[in-house]
């Protein structure tokens, strides 16, 4: 196993209504960063076997709401390979919403998906050398 630029993970995550912290069920920011971290470490398990250490972001930018209710899907993409340093690009995208005006359960699938946040970000891998 050897990270490579391009390597990529996708995960996708339904928004539980517990999450929603202001108003009209908005869900805050360090939720989909922590989103980031888990993609983080499903990359570095699949490109070096182990988990890895999220060293920093060096950019983090918000550009549409999550809501409770969003179904989520988080891509992450190694852009930089160093010798135990791997830069990685996150984004976040609302690929589902619910629609409550509808009805109570009522959601639709986004077409095309809203991108929510995207990011820079480095990890280093222990034990590389």
């Amino acid at each position: 196993m050897t990270a490579s630029v391009g390597d990529r993970v996708v995960q996708r995550r339904y928004v539980d209504h517990s999450h929603a912290h202001y108003g009209g069920g908005l869900v805050d920011g360090a939720f989909v960063l922590a989103l980031f971290g888990d993609a983080a470490t499903e990359l570095c398990i699949r490109t070096d076997g182990d988990e890895g250490l999220f060293a920093s972001y060096a950019e983090v930018t918000f550009h549409a709401p999550v809501r409770a209710g969003d179904v989520v899907e988080v891509s992450a993409v190694i852009d930089r390979v160093g010798r135990r340093s791997r830069g990685v690009v996150f984004e976040a995208t609302v690929v589902c919403r619910s629609e409550p005006d509808r009805g109570p359960s009522a959601a639709t699938v986004l077409d095309p998906p809203v991108l929510a946040v995207s990011a820079r970000g480095t990890v280093v891998v222990p034990g590389l050398s």
